[in-house]
C-alpha cells in the first residue's frame, strides 16, 4: 500500500498572501515543512496539490528544485486538486497535510497512519471530537477510493474546499478513528498554524531556538519550549481560527 503525503499550498491566502513561501531560516517554509515530512517512516512519497495561477509558478519552481511532485489544479474544487494529485502518484493512502503547517511533526503523521492501519477505517485523524493537539499538527488519513467516493456524493463547495470535511461529518457513512495527544504534546490552546503576520512571528521564533540543520525537533520540544516560555503565546494568542464555513 503506497502512502502519500499530498500538501494543499497556494500563494493567494485571504490573510497571509505568499506564507507558504515566507522564510524560515533562509529556506521557505514550504520547504521546511518537506523536511520535516521526509523523515516519517510511513511516508513513500510527497506531492504538493497547487493550483494553475500563475502566482503558484513560485511553488511549482520550489518542487521541481526539491525533486518533489507537484500537480496544478483548481483553486476552489480542492477535493479535486487533491485527489487527482493522489492519483497522479499512485497513492493508495492519502495523508492529508496543509501548507499552513511548515512545524508539522513526522511522529504524530507516522503515528496517525499506525492508527489508521489498526482497524478497518475509512478515515483517521488526531483532531476527531475534540483537540488535544496544537493547532497547525493536524493529520488526516485516508484511502484514496473513499475520496473518490465523497468526489461523487457531494458538491457542496465547503466539501469541495475542504477536502475531507464530508468524511468527518458523516459518521454513518464512514468508519472514523481518531488518536489524542499524550501529555507530552498536549497543547490545544497553542497555535503553531502560519496564518497570519502574529502566527509568522511567533513560529519564527520557535523555529531559530529549536531548529538545527543536522537533526529534527519534535512536537514535544516545541511545547516543551512554550511551556518555559510562555509570554510567547501572547504574539497570537488573540488569532481566531476560522472555521470550516468560511472557507
Amino acid at each position: 500500500m503506497k502512502v502519500v503525503a499530498t500538501i494543499e499550498a497556494r500563494m493567494t491566502s485571504s490573510r497571509l498572501p505568499g506564507k507558504v513561501l515566507m522564510p524560515l531560516l533562509e529556506k521557505p517554509a514550504l520547504e521546511r515543512m518537506i523536511e520535516r515530512i521526509k523523515h516519517a517512516r510511513y511516508i513513500d512519497e510527497i506531492v504538493v496539490a497547487t493550483t494553475v495561477n500563475k502566482a503558484d509558478n513560485p511553488i511549482v519552481e520550489l518542487c521541481d528544485r526539491l525533486g518533489v511532485s507537484c500537480y496544478r489544479g483548481s483553486e476552489e474544487d480542492v477535493l479535486e486538486r487533491v485527489l487527482i494529485a493522489a492519483r497522479n502518484v499512485k497513492a493508495d493512502l492519502i495523508c492529508e497535510l496543509t501548507g499552513d503547517c511548515p512545524l508539522i511533526d513526522p511522529l504524530i503523521i507516522d503515528n496517525v497512519i499506525i492508527a489508521h492501519r489498526s482497524g478497518s477505517y475509512d478515515h483517521t485523524s488526531n483532531f476527531l471530537n475534540q483537540r488535544t493537539f496544537p493547532i497547525g499538527l493536524d493529520v488526516q488519513v485516508f484511502p484514496t477510493h473513499v475520496l473518490e467516493k465523497v468526489a461523487v456524493l457531494t458538491d457542496d463547495p465547503i466539501d469541495r474546499v475542504h477536502v475531507s470535511y464530508y468524511i468527518y461529518c458523516n459518521p454513518k457513512l464512514f468508519r472514523l478513528n481518531g488518536i489524542t495527544a499524550n501529555p507530552e504534546v498536549f497543547g490545544p490552546d497553542i497555535r503553531i498554524t502560519l496564518d497570519t503576520k502574529e502566527d509568522y512571528e511567533f513560529i519564527q521564533k520557535i523555529f531559530t531556538a529549536l531548529h538545527r540543520e543536522d537533526s529534527i525537533f519534535y512536537a514535544r520540544d516545541i511545547v516543551k519550549f512554550i511551556k518555559k516560555n510562555p509570554e510567547l503565546m501572547n504574539i497570537n494568542r488573540h488569532i481566531r481560527q476560522k472555521v470550516a464555513a468560511e472557507g
